[in-house]
């Protein structure tokens, strides 16, 4: 894959951002203060009553129904001969969602926001969930969309929506009231460096199960 480098290179970036936001929220939370008043005051500021939409949009990031999902979308996947993105999604999911993320929840144990929870969360805060679920599931659906929809512009459409999908689920955490900022951003990173380092082996074996007649 000729733009192997660039997906790692950029991989490392995102890893080498989220250990070094892992260390400050360990040892040095009070760096982050301002960084996460002034996110939190912009996403929770002075708008109309947003409280019915955010409850609607975190529903996409909880944990019943985003495997529900993955567990439709790894079928279709399987199903229509798409075999290899079946493996990366749940691969992505069990690695990212169901192993790392929690393991880094409970070495942190850093305890969530003092404001007012809008929904129960009995968990630790870093690094969010919702959000490390959000960017590997909708992210590989962002990366597998080239080559399943040939339509350009609906192909465009469909990976803008799932991005601002990504976003808005991250802001309604923050907006619920049960993470910082700095939570949603790890989580995005965390997700972000597996996508980036994991798709050029994808894209590659993909090319050769293609060319084998293995799958579409």
């Amino acid at each position: 894959m000729k733009n192997k480098l660039y997906y790692q290179f950029a991989g490392s970036c995102f890893l080498l951002v989220f250990v070094f936001l892992t260390y400050v929220v360990k040892f040095y939370p009070q760096w982050l203060q301002g960084f996460d008043t002034q996110l939190t005051n912009l996403v929770r500021g002075p708008y109309p009553d947003w409280h019915p939409f955010y409850l609607t949009v975190t529903k996409l990031g909880n944990p019943s129904m985003i495997i529900a999902l993955t567990i439709f979308l790894v079928a279709l996947l399987l199903l229509t001969k798409r075999y290899l993105e079946g493996i990366w999604l749940s691969a992505g999911f069990v690695i990212v969602a169901g192993i790392v993320n929690p393991l880094i929840k409970h070495a942190i144990y850093r305890q969530r926001p003092t404001l007012e929870h809008l929904v129960t969360e009995t968990s630790y805060s870093f690094p969010s969930g919702h959000s490390a679920t959000s960017m590997v599931v909708f992210g590989t659906l962002i990366f597998i969309l080239p080559g399943i929809v040939k339509s350009k512009y609906l192909r465009l459409g469909l990976q803008g929506l799932l991005g601002l999908t990504i976003l808005l689920i991250g802001c309604s955490r923050i907006y619920l009231g049960v993470h910082f900022p700095s939570d949603i951003l790890a989580g995005f990173l965390l997700s972000l460096s597996w996508l980036c380092f994991t798709y050029p082996y994808y894209d590659e074996r993909r090319f050769i199960w293609r060319f084998q007649g293995k799958q579409r």
